[in-house]
């Protein structure tokens, strides 16, 4: 199998309407911020089809891939290389894979890229090690580094380990991307599933410099009274 193989599948079952939708869905018009990317038509169940099928794609057929302008190219690539870091046992291996989807970052360029690659990826190689990594790519420029950086701690926060998301959260409350309002948001509200107490405390310190989106994306589980406390002010 290889990358040719796989695009001109993608090409095979894309979708002139899906496509369509797509390409408004993701704002791929000029100023926005996936301006520029193009679709193919593809849903992500037929693309996860395909590395079910496949099972394996080499990390040379991989990049060939995540140079591709297609976003279900890039998509699927990434959803090889979360199978591939996920099945392999040797550690020199795995941290190959894990410096491999870090220098192809500019190719990461979308949420859902993100969001589907980078806490089964960077987040679980983390896991047992420091998030100083994850500090520097918050500090970024690139907004989808730090969207990558916020969303790796999901992956920690499965396992209880809150204090990197905490600390990547306060990097980016100046953000002025909605994009990493709601990431953040995003990954406040997680850790409240796991405690409750722990996202409360951040969001009591923090909740006068919150953008009103991570707020919401915040508090969206909590009571109807204690919503209106926060977003009121009345904490």
């Amino acid at each position: 199998m290889n990358a040719l193989l796989i695009k001109d599948e993608l090409f095979s079952i894309g979708s002139t309407e899906k496509k369509i939708v797509l390409q408004r869905f993701f704002k791929t018009g000029v100023g926005q911020y996936g301006e520029g990317d193009i679709f193919i038509g593809v849903t992500v169940p037929q693309q996860r089809e395909i590395v079910k099928r496949y099972k394996s794609l080499p990390l040379s057929e991989i990049d060939k891939l995540l140079k591709e302008p297609y976003h279900e190219c890039r998509l699927t690539a990434l959803l090889f290389l979360v199978n591939e870091y996920k099945k392999e046992k040797n550690i020199e291996k795995k941290e190959k894979i894990y410096s491999f989807y870090l220098q192809h970052i500019e190719s990461i360029n979308n949420w859902d890229l993100v969001d589907l690659s980078a806490p089964k990826i960077v987040g679980a190689h983390l896991l047992d090690k420091e998030g100083k990594i994850l500090i520097k790519m918050a500090k970024s420029d690139n907004l989808w580094a730090r969207r990558i950086a916020i969303v790796s701690t999901w992956y920690f926060i499965k396992y209880h380990r809150f204090n990197d998301t905490f600390v990547i959260a306060e990097i980016l409350l100046d953000s002025k991307e909605d994009l990493i309002h709601k990431a953040v948001g995003w990954m406040l509200r997680e850790i409240g599933k796991k405690d409750y107490e722990a996202e409360c405390d951040f969001l009591k310190k923090h909740y006068k410099r919150l953008p009103r989106t991570t707020l919401r994306y915040a508090i969206e589980r909590f009571s109807n009274e204690a919503r209106k406390d926060f977003l009121v002010g009345n904490i």
